[in-house]
């Protein structure tokens, strides 16, 4: 070698090191004089040995293989989440097939919702204590052996069961897909990949009673888990195979006291909500106990569980960390998905209702109609990610929650007179001002938290979703219900004693969305953090 040209000779080949700091290459020469020189661009500090090429040889570029991650997650969690609402329309068939009263067959919406309430919290723990690949495992095997019980449930208790474990599956697939993503994919390409979370988070909901009911048109209500199931075993056995672990595990404890108080605290809330909704929308009589005991379990639950957390998180032994509240960016990001969610469930339980009972329509007008509200937002949220990414949240923010608030104020108006094609127009601009929101409150919400903390963050989020669903569903209903069962006691006739009550719960709803367009002022775009803060295994 010769030290001062910088070249090595080489089995007739030419090796030449230019130390050209200025034009930051290598210049690569082969054989004889006059053959073309390749270069190959490196930074000023590679030549002097500081830092490794911007590809090192022997580096695999794991694009495709996160993409392919990505994608894998992100079938599987709108399969698992479409089962949250898919059963609604299927109660009468149920009733009916399985000999059980509509107070028993609304447990198999509501007790799944009670189980990712207790569920969602543990899911931290779990993303720190094992890696990405058995949790998933672990989630779609639960969902999976959930929906073959369902499906060959020979009566209302074995249906229950299969439902509960399918929602264990369900509750812990959301956090590790958020989890993963904010782990694999650059900040500046978040928004994007957040975008088709959103399509998992808002538009399997809302396309669970359409496809739910366009299943029981043709099939008996045990094919909604039969045509689930191959799916489900295929996404469990490709990811088993392709699922890589992006977190590095550690020996988290679990703090058993905390289990126990989350279960009282979120579960007692979930309950209580759900209970409420389901006993105005049925003129009420069915409860065992009074309504407001679950309700006063969850909330002095979830204040001793808080209290809990507070203590255990000085030492990092907490079952859910709290100091994700302490990012400001966080905090109001939730509060604003909180108000989301309860104006998107409460909108698709409310509408439905005053479709069928105010408009006369029939279960497949009712979920034709409210179909391409749930495309628009699917077909929306590719197109807001990528605006995210350009613009940041606030451009995004603000548009979508004045678009909210002016739908639900529009529907204070809805009455027995009200066209159709007036309401598929409203559901279509809430769906783009959901649409406009979910996207930027998750990634910011997220974003904005340090690494270490995403499991519990998305833990967080996932129990925000689960209670303020709850809460929009019980919120709209018992209004709708109570207004109306008053006008109907002072004379007035069933329909438009329905109709102001519908008015009536929307009113509440927008009053309650004026508070998320003030909040969208302060959430901005989270400062950019290192991604190779945590080492990244490639198995």
């Amino acid at each position: 070698m010769d030290d001062s040209n910088n070249r090595v000779e080489l089995d007739g080949l030419t090796f030449d090191f230019n130390r050209q700091i200025q034009h930051s290459q290598i210049c690569v020469r082969a054989g004889a004089a006059g053959h073309q020189i390749k270069r190959y661009p490196m930074s000023p500090t590679d030549v002097n040995g500081a830092s490794a090429p911007q590809t090192p040889l022997g580096e695999t570029d794991n694009t495709a293989r996160n993409r392919l991650v990505i994608g894998l997650l992100l079938v599987s969690a709108f399969v698992v989440i479409l089962n949250e609402t898919i059963m609604s329309v299927a109660i009468p068939h149920l009733m009916e097939d399985l000999a059980i009263s509509a107070s028993a067959a609304q447990w198999l919406t509501s007790a799944f919702m009670l189980t990712m309430a207790v569920v969602i919290p543990i899911t931290g723990y779990l993303l720190q204590r094992l890696n990405t690949r058995p949790v998933f495992i672990l989630a779609m095997s639960a969902f999976s052996a959930g929906t073959l019980l369902s499906g060959l449930a020979p009566g209302f208790e074995v249906l229950l069961v299969g439902r509960i474990i399918q929602a264990c599956g369900t509750a812990i697939m959301m956090p590790l897909l958020m989890t993963t993503i904010m782990n694999l994919v650059p900040p500046e390409s978040r928004g994007r990949t957040m975008g088709n979370i959103s399509i998992v988070i808002s538009v399997a909901p809302a396309l669970g009673p359409t496809i739910g009911g366009f299943i029981l048109e043709h099939l008996e209500w045990r094919w909604m888990f039969y045509l689930v199931l191959p799916i489900a075993l295929a996404a469990l056995a490709l990811g088993a195979a392709k699922i890589v672990n992006v977190t590095t595990p550690s020996k988290a404890p679990l703090d058993i006291l905390s289990v126990v108080l989350s279960a009282l605290g979120f579960g007692g809330l979930v309950y209580g909500l759900s209970s409420l909704g389901g006993e105005a929308s049925h003129g009420g009589g069915t409860s065992v106990f009074p309504l407001w005991v679950p309700v006063v379990v969850g909330v002095i639950g979830l204040g001793l569980f808080i209290t809990r957390q507070f203590a255990l998180q000085k030492r990092d032994a907490a079952l859910l960390d709290l100091r994700t509240f302490g990012t400001p960016v966080f905090a109001v990001s939730v509060v604003m998905m909180a108000i989301s969610m309860m104006a998107m469930f409460g909108s698709l339980i409310l509408l439905p209702i005053y479709m069928q009972n105010v408009l006369g329509l029939d279960a497949s007008q009712t979920g034709l109609t409210l179909l391409p509200g749930g495309l628009v937002m699917g077909l929306m949220a590719p197109f807001v990610g990528r605006l995210f990414d350009k613009f940041g949240p606030t451009v995004l923010l603000v548009p979508g929650t004045i678009l909210v608030s002016a739908v639900l104020w529009g529907m204070t108006t809805l009455n027995q007179f009200t066209s159709i094609y007036f309401i598929l127009g409203l559901h279509i601009v809430l769906s783009l001002g959901l649409a406009l929101m979910f996207t930027p409150l998750f990634t910011s919400s997220l974003g904005s938290l340090p690494r270490h903390l995403y499991s519990h963050g998305s833990a967080v989020i996932g129990t925000i979703q689960q209670v303020a669903g709850a809460a929009g569903i019980a919120l709209f209903v018992s209004l709708m219900t109570l207004r109306a069962a008053d006008l109907a006691a002072d004379g007035v006739e069933a329909i438009p004693a329905m109709s102001q009550g519908i008015q009536l719960a929307f009113l509440c709803g927008a009053i309650i969305s004026m508070f998320a367009i003030v909040a969208a002022f302060f959430i901005r775009r989270p400062p950019a953090q290192p991604m190779g803060a945590e080492p990244v295994p490639g198995h």
